[in-house]
Formats: C-alpha cells, sequence, structure tokens
C-alpha cells in the first residue's frame, strides 16, 4: 500500500545507498530512492536559487464532456481477510476489512537516447472475475472507493487519454482527451473526482552512473493538473508551477520538495488537493481551483499518503515508521500499543491495521510483507509474502478503501 508506495521512487536506483536504521523509511514510500549522502550534499551547495513562488495560471479551461452513472459501491463493504503468502508480486486477491490492495506496480530502468534513464511503472490492477490482478498496458492507473471502477492514463510514460474502466465488465465507460499530457491519476475520496497531474515532460529520470547517480537536476516538469467530475462530464484545467527541487530550490526553503515528480492528491474531506514536500508539514495545501490555503484541521495523514492515520472510531492514531512501531491514544496521547513491525499503513478496523512487517527476526529490514497486526500487538496475521523490496523489480502496491 502506499505509504511504502506513495510512493514510491524509492524504487529508483539500485546504486541508492542503502542507510543505516529506519530514519530515512518514510521517504523510501514517496516517488523517489535517496542516494549517497555525499552526492546529495554536494547537489544541495550547488543548487540555484531559481524558483519563483506566486505564480498565476490562466483562466481554467472547461470542457464539456459526457457524464456518466458510475457503479454502486457495496454496501456493506466486505471486510473479510484475503490473503496470498506464496506469491510476489501477488496473484490472488490481498485484503483486511475496510482496506484492500487494488492495484501494484514493478519499476524497470531504461536508456534514453540523452544517456539519461527513465523508470518505467508496470502496473496490474484488481480484477473482480478472476479475484486476483491483471497486468495493464496502462501507464498509471488509480482505483475508486469501493473497488468498481478504475482511472487508466493511456500513453508511454504520459498521457494524452484517460479512460474510466469498469472493474467488473473490463469495458471502458468514459474517455477524455486531455490537452496536456498527465502523468498520474487519484480519485476523490467519494469516488466520482479526478485529479490529473500535468507534466511537461517525464518527471522520473535519472543521470550519472554508479555511487553518482542522481535524480533529474532540472527540477520538475509539473506544468498544472486537471479536475475531472465524472457523473458531470466536465474536465477543468489549472495551471500549477511546482515546488523547488533539492537542484534548484533554496535551500532554507520551507517547501522544498526532493522529487521531480509532484503528484497531486486530495484531502480526506476531498475539499483541498496537496503536493508533498521534504520538510515538514510533510504537504503543500491548494484550493481546488490551485491557490494556496491552510491544512486542514482535524486531519491526520499517515506520512506521504491520502490515508488518514486516524482508526474509523476516532479514539486512536497511528504513529511513525520503527521497530517497533506505537500507537497512540488521540486524546492522550499515551501509547495504546506498541507492534514488532516496519510501518504503520492503514486501518484495517477500530483494533487492527495493515503494516509492512519483517521477516525472521527482522535482521534484514528490506526482507518485508505486508500483515495485520492488532494494536497491542499480540496478534500478527501474513497477508503478503515476504520479499526484497530493495531490489529492482520489487512490488509496491496501493490501498484502497473496499
Amino acid at each position: 500500500m502506499t505509504r511504502l508506495l506513495r510512493e514510491t521512487m524509492d524504487d529508483w536506483a539500485d546504486e541508492a545507498r542503502v542507510p543505516p536504521g529506519l530514519a530515512d523509511r518514510a521517504l523510501r514510500r514517496r516517488a523517489w530512492k535517496p542516494f549517497g549522502a555525499a552526492v546529495l550534499v554536494a547537489a544541495m551547495i550547488a543548487a540555484v536559487a531559481v524558483f519563483v513562488t506566486g505564480q498565476r495560471g490562466p483562466e481554467p479551461v472547461v470542457r464539456p464532456a459526457s457524464g456518466i452513472m458510475l457503479p454502486p459501491r457495496p454496501s456493506p463493504a466486505p471486510t473479510d481477510v484475503r490473503t496470498d503468502t506464496e506469491n510476489a508480486p501477488p496473484t490472488r486477491f490481498i485484503a483486511a476489512g475496510r482496506m484492500a490492495v487494488s492495484a501494484y506496480y514493478v519499476t524497470r530502468r531504461e536508456k534514453r537516447p540523452d544517456g539519461r534513464e527513465q523508470v518505467r511503472r508496470v502496473w496490474s490492477l484488481y480484477d473482480p472475475r478472476t479475484d486476483g490482478y491483471e497486468r495493464t498496458p496502462y501507464a498509471w492507473v488509480d482505483v475508486a472507493p469501493g473497488l468498481q471502477v478504475a482511472a487508466v492514463l493511456e500513453g508511454d510514460l504520459l498521457g494524452r487519454r484517460l479512460g474510466v474502466l469498469d472493474l467488473n465488465t473490463r469495458q471502458m465507460l468514459a474517455w477524455y482527451d486531455l490537452e496536456h499530457p498527465v502523468g498520474s491519476v487519484a480519485w476523490s475520496p467519494d469516488g466520482t473526482r479526478i485529479v490529473a497531474t500535468a507534466y511537461s515532460d517525464f518527471p522520473d529520470l535519472l543521470e550519472g552512473t554508479g555511487d553518482q547517480i542522481t535524480q533529474r537536476r532540472d527540477g520538475s516538469p509539473r506544468t498544472g493538473y486537471y479536475l475531472i467530475d465524472v457523473p458531470a462530464g466536465t474536465t477543468d484545467y489549472h495551471e500549477l508551477a511546482p515546488l523547488p527541487t533539492m537542484f534548484t530550490g533554496e535551500m532554507d526553503s520551507d517547501e522544498l520538495e526532493g522529487n521531480a515528480r509532484q503528484d497531486l492528491d486530495w484531502s480526506l474531506d476531498g475539499k483541498l488537493l496537496w503536493s508533498p514536500t521534504n520538510t515538514r508539514p510533510d504537504r503543500v495545501w491548494y484550493t481546488l481551483d490551485g491557490q494556496r490555503a491552510q491544512a486542514p484541521e482535524g486531519q491526520t495523514y499517515v506520512g506521504y499518503s491520502r490515508i488518514s492515520a486516524v482508526s474509523p472510531d476516532g479514539r486512536r492514531v497511528l504513529g511513525p515508521d520503527g521497530l517497533p512501531t506505537r500507537i497512540t491514544d488521540a486524546a492522550t496521547g499515551e501509547v495504546a500499543g506498541r507492534q514488532r513491525v516496519l510501518q504503520l499503513h492503514a486501518w484495517a478496523d477500530d483494533d487492527n491495521v495493515i503494516a509492512l512487517g519483517c521477516a525472521g527476526t527482522c535482521q534484514n529490514e528490506f526482507r518485508n510483507g505486508l500483515v495485520l497486526v492488532s494494536v497491542d500487538g499480540s496478534r500478527m496475521t501474513q497477508l503478503a509474502a515476504n520479499s526484497d523490496s530493495d531490489k529492482e523489480g520489487a512490488w509496491r502496491w496501493v490501498l484502497t478503501p473496499r
């Protein structure tokens, strides 16, 4: 799911330095992988402050489209536990309580004519017909809450055509032709709208060789985003300048983003959008029309994800990465339980959490797999097979409400 993911290019490069301990695991769930400290420090010292704040784009372009009726979400939603502890990546459906692995991807690195490498995601999507996962040709996928439809991006790395796919029939319900190339898609919490982040160039590029390899040094190519209201059939485009990266921004910036990929995602209530940063707080907030906004009150997130850290009953809060991890009481801040896992990802119900567990005695933190663990840590169920998450071709999951 998506903390290791959202991911996510923690799967960027084999050459990345493996840090001691778990401190930077929070960064590994995002879309980049940290490189050698000496390389990063040198790059940061040499960075040029070229970011310009306060850019405003033109008025949104609204294109009429045909609205569609989305399939209803199951009610009540399933809450059973489904596992695949034999296959990595999984071939059978994985779920626990209110959350499920709706999709996953593996990455591969490809040479480009300009000497750089591009990191391609190869996506597999939940298939209710087989109760498993089906490999797809799409550049990006995201499944709506309820697991009835998926947004899919048609194209090679970037795409100008976005589809809404019925997972049960595998029929395309709608296509949206986009003027600006898009690099990611994300459903709103109510499963009716899609935010699609636009880029002028593919963001996931690597430069250099050996232990000098880094992500692209020319900043983020993000240009804006689309808001697509699927039932209404409207497609609105908004320009949005990228945040400075470690190679282009001021080093004392409180909104420095370490990654050229700067995908937008939704707040828990669907009223705001956010873009990740490398600083604290870990995200910058925007109104739906792209204006800067204050963080929404009363919302606590699992790090670098769109998933709530607060239990469904509001009583407990998921803590940071560790070994062990901890869960605290929302009212008092006291520790409600400790768990012998690496990361806490999402609440399955009020008493159990989907987490990243480690194999054996946890001697190798990168030998891990999804587990279901109780708040007090006394009960643990293996959900997915343990595998090496640090090697090329490792799978990265996406968790979605059922």
